[in-house]
């Protein structure tokens, strides 16, 4: 397994985490990102700059994630193409996109979208806390004991 962040919009107490886990379980991590990224220095991970523009960090982990592989993210589009071709995707406060779920989140984001085109206020999601960050890390650690001993 290959972890994958979709790093510009990632929350840093999320990649603190993450960094923590890949020591942990000698898991490879990469974050992407269109921005310069600090990371600790470490061979489990790295980071992958792409130019600025729609969607760039997304193109490049979909080209190269590998079924199997976990991708962090808040893109509910990018979860899917994800989903869709054998990997899992995680977002930040901690819900695992599946099969079974992640074609109905991307049809409510879509009509919110639309919603929000049409001028309604439908507001934005709640602010990330402490609840978001625990089901985070632990659905991260299910994910990394569920893969067997390193």
């Amino acid at each position: 397994m290959h972890i994958w962040v979709d790093a510009d919009a990632c929350p840093i107490v999320i990649k603190d985490i993450l960094y923590r886990a890949v020591e942990r379980a000698r898991v490879p991590l990469t974050l992407v990102s269109n921005m310069a990224l600090r990371v600790p220095s470490s061979t489990f991970i790295k980071t992958i700059r792409v130019p600025r523009g729609f969607d760039g960090a997304d193109k490049r982990i979909a080209e190269l994630m590998q079924p199997g592989d976990l991708v962090i993210t808040a893109d509910i589009p990018l979860a899917a193409d994800v989903v869709r071709r054998g990997g899992r995707a995680l977002n930040p406060r901690g819900e695992l996109y599946t099969e079974d779920n992640v074609q109905e989140h991307l049809a409510v984001r879509n009509l919110m979208q639309a919603l929000r085109g049409g001028g309604e206020n439908v507001g934005g999601p709640a602010t990330f806390n402490a609840t978001d960050r625990h089901a985070f890390a632990n659905q991260l650690d299910r994910l990394l004991n569920a893969r067997g001993p390193s």
